[in-house]
């Protein structure tokens, strides 16, 4: 049991950080199909690179453990922000799913926050 407990938080960060880093890697192929969904919310396209960016910047801290608390609170914030502008048409089941994901990811993050990134990892908890 203590080795799944040593070795549950750096699972963790690689699952989410993961989803993250491959995120925003697959944006760079579309950054126009990125740029056009984001202004179907009416929010500015020119906010499609700095997306992805703090996507693969984010992913990439988490895999690490690198200022995981603060990475934290920073994905956080973006996930409930991109659930309320992007998922709220709760009329279309998909877009409920989506909100809950984001809103579950939030969760995650703030776990990070209040437990810190573990033993493995460059952080130390």
């Amino acid at each position: 049991m203590e080795q799944l407990k040593a070795y549950s938080p750096l699972i963790a960060r690689l699952l989410i950080g993961g989803f993250f880093l491959l995120a925003g890697v697959g944006k760079i192929g579309d950054v126009a199909g990125t740029a056009g969904y984001i202004q179907s919310v009416g929010l500015p396209g020119f906010l499609a690179w700095p997306a992805i960016i703090f996507e693969i910047a984010l992913g990439l801290a988490l895999i690490v453990g690198y200022q995981t608390r603060l990475a934290a609170l920073a994905g956080a914030a973006f996930c409930i922000f991109t659930a309320v502008f992007f998922h709220n048409n709760f009329a279309d089941q998909m877009q409920m799913v989506m909100f809950l994901k984001n809103f579950s990811i939030a969760g995650a993050f703030l776990m990070f926050f209040a437990h810190g990134a573990g033993k493995l990892a460059l952080d130390k908890a």
